[in-house]
């Protein structure tokens, strides 16, 4: 059987799919990171031994998606701050004994979408990932932007308030820090810990909660506006966890940017919800792999 395989290394859990030349999701399996220094690289290797012994033969391509800036050569990822020690220089080739083309996870789950997903068709494209944090990519003209040394699409850094503290790549008040997962409890003063409970109490009639809410939003709204304006894309594509609040989110984004995006000759820029899910990273990473 021909088949690639694509893996989304995350802090959290690694997705892995199998998948045929065409695109068919053959297969699909998660298992735990266990962010300590090296012990992720050997669960990706048993979980790909496995596969090849099930399947009865080597892939065709490997991709690999991961947080971080990927090398140029796409052989690892050259710089990551702050999780998953031993990351940065992994040459995953030498590690696995065949080839692995190696990408920013964001970049990735742009390109599952492209393949399979949400932007399907489309060739200008912006995709934010609502998480822990917020990652981004973007698509001009049919292609990844990258930029120089892979920064490219790191929307979630953008600053939206410029008196704000500053983030973890330096950045005064960036989007990340106005609508992540991470802060919530900063952001409402400690009434909540996760943006789950904070829309469930705002879903509840709970007007603190609804306050903040509300003004997280205000801050994506403001920022998808300022996108639409640097890239004129077709779609914007709204994902990750926090995308999974649904209506909760989309209305008041939706509302919120009827006053903000400018909308020249009644031209309204499409905001849609991912489709791919948390498959998206390891179906872009067997995408790129392929390319």
């Amino acid at each position: 059987m021909s088949y690639s395989i694509g893996v989304d290394l995350g802090g959290t859990n690694i997705k892995i799919v199998v998948i045929s030349s065409d695109g068919n999701v053959l297969d699909y399996l998660t298992c735990e990171t266990a962010d300590a220094e090296g012990s992720w690289a050997q669960t990706i290797k048993d979980q790909l031994e496995s596969i090849r012994n099930k399947c009865g033969n080597s892939p065709c391509h490997i991709g690999l998606a991961a947080p971080g800036l990927a090398a140029r050569d796409g052989r690892s990822i050259a710089y990551m701050q702050g999780r998953l020690r031993g990351l940065e220089g992994f040459v995953w080739q030498d590690f696995l004994g065949a080839p692995v083309v190696v990408l920013n996870d964001a970049h990735a789950a742009l390109l599952g979408e492209v393949w399979q997903g949400a932007a399907k068709g489309f060739r200008n494209v912006i995709l934010l990932t609502l998480g822990t944090g917020v990652g981004g990519a973007v698509l001009v003209e049919g292609r990844l932007m990258k930029g120089q040394i892979g920064r490219g699409g790191h929307l979630g850094h953008v600053s939206v308030n410029s008196n704000g503290a500053l983030d973890i790549v330096g950045t005064p008040g960036s989007l990340e820090q106005m609508i992540g997962n991470y802060n919530v409890a900063e952001r409402s003063e400690g009434r909540f810990t996760s943006t789950r409970k904070l829309v469930e109490a705002h879903l509840a009639g709970d007007d603190e909660a609804t306050a903040v809410w509300l003004r997280s939003i205000f801050h994506l709204a403001a920022a998808v506006a300022s996108f639409i304006n640097a890239f004129d894309p077709e779609i914007v594509i709204v994902g990750g966890g926090v995308a999974q609040a649904g209506a909760a989110l989309f209305e008041p984004l939706h509302k919120e940017l009827d006053r903000f995006e400018w909308r020249p000759m009644g031209h309204q820029v499409q905001v849609i919800p991912a489709a791919l899910g948390e498959k998206a990273g390891a179906i872009g990473a067997a995408y790129h792999a392929l390319l």
